[in-house]
């Protein structure tokens, strides 16, 4: 089974995949890693949230609309077994997927909360103050270009959707609970 994974900005996605692979034995496909290192080829700097919307929006506009997913979802076919491709923000990401049956699953929950939880992960791309947060998430929300990303319109395709907004062992049950709507 394959599982494309959405979802909002510190909803729980990077929780969810832990879980799923400590705990279920499913491979990552990494959309973040992906970019990271074509950042890094191109030498851009510093590779924070706004580089990655730049090259991953270069990179589907040049090879198409799925290209990043269609990249990770050959080795997750390559490599066999139960996988996650995370994190699916494109239309077009999301449409490759579905027509190759694989299933999505979104993540979602309080902005505040998801902010709190950016702040506390202290990734790279997570060093913004929370109005330049808001702008970025704001980007990423709603496009219209299929190249683009549009995280709503993803989350409204998704298979299963799961609100996190409390406690991890709650969110532990809801995975268990998407996943076995999802078999």
């Amino acid at each position: 089974m394959i599982i494309g994974v959405t979802g909002t900005i510190g909803a729980g996605k990077g929780t969810l995949v832990e879980y799923l692979v400590e705990k279920r034995g499913f491979t990552h496909y990494s959309v973040r890693e992906f970019l990271i290192e074509e950042i890094e080829k191109r030498g851009i700097v510093p590779a924070d949230r706004s580089a990655m919307r730049q090259v991953a929006n270069e990179l589907r506009a040049e090879y198409g609309p799925a290209y990043i997913i269609e990249s990770l979802y050959a080795r997750a076919v390559e490599t066999g077994g139960d996988a996650l491709i995370e994190s699916i923000r494109a239309i077009g990401e999301a449409e490759f997927l579905k027509e190759k049956g694989a299933k999505i699953l979104a993540v979602d929950a309080d902005r505040k909360i998801r902010y709190e939880r950016i702040c506390e992960r202290g990734a790279s791309t997570d060093q913004v103050d929370f109005d330049t947060w808001i702008m970025q998430e704001e980007r990423e929300l709603a496009s219209v270009e299929p190249w683009d990303m549009n995280v709503l319109g993803v989350m409204a395709m998704a298979d299963v959707r799961i609100e996190n907004d409390g406690p991890i062992e709650i969110f532990e049950e809801l995975i268990d609970g998407a996943l076995s709507t999802l078999l």
